[in-house]
């Protein structure tokens, strides 16, 4: 793990990179990181995320500034910037039920090809997508997800980088960090190694490849 001033960390991103952001309506999510990605103009972005937040908060910035050429998510619904966007076909859209969407993620991250599923089978999610019988019920192959890189926002990270999350705040992040190549964290404290309890724990250290060092980032 590297500490990192938070320009220096989205200097690293290309225009055009696939990008895991983590949170739920803008709940864990890295917010300074995605300021810095407006600022440094990242453009045609792949962005996988749980949904498109609104427009001035959290990912829905990213859309604001027209930085993103596609979006994995699983809903759109509070974002009319977004739904603009996809309705210009300015973006690509995939939607995908939420209980797959983090499924895949998690697979990406065990190094698995992906999940067999029942949800979507005979709907329009089973357009295209193999279908597998397990015991005589019809299940959805749905292939692994994973991103160049990981905003990953924590409550607590220690020196090592070591990451604790706060409540409902841990959604999406933890997976995520196992599912990119490179994962770049914001947190709101900064403490010693063994300030966090090793049971406490939920993203180790190894996972994590760049910690923000700025004031309240």
């Amino acid at each position: 793990m590297k500490a990192v001033s938070i320009e220096e960390a989205v200097a690293l991103i290309p225009a055009g990179a696939s990008i895991m952001v983590g949170g739920f309506m803008g709940v864990g999510t890295p917010w300074r990181l995605l300021d810095e990605l407006v600022r440094q103009r990242k453009a045609g972005l792949s962005i996988i995320s749980n949904d498109a937040a609104l427009p001035g908060k959290g990912v829905g910035k990213l859309f604001d500034a027209e930085l993103v050429s596609r979006l994995t998510a699983t809903h759109i619904g509070l974002n009319p910037k977004a739904q603009q966007q996809m309705l210009a076909r300015q973006i690509a859209v995939d939607l995908i039920p939420q209980g797959t969407f983090v499924e895949r993620i998690r697979a990406g991250g065990c190094g698995l090809g992906g999940v067999l599923t029942p949800t979507g089978v005979g709907t329009l999610v089973a357009e295209g997508k193999r279908q597998i019988e397990v015991d005589g019920k019809p299940f959805l192959l749905e292939t692994a997800l994973r991103a160049q890189f990981a905003l990953v926002h924590a409550f607590l990270a220690d020196y090592l980088g070591n990451l604790s999350y706060a409540l409902t705040a841990r959604n999406f992040n933890p997976v995520m960090a196992m599912a990119a190549d490179t994962v770049i964290v914001t947190a709101e404290h900064i403490v010693p190694v063994g300030v966090i309890a090793p049971d406490h724990v939920v993203t180790p250290a190894p996972l994590v490849d760049y910690l923000i060092t700025n004031p309240n980032g």
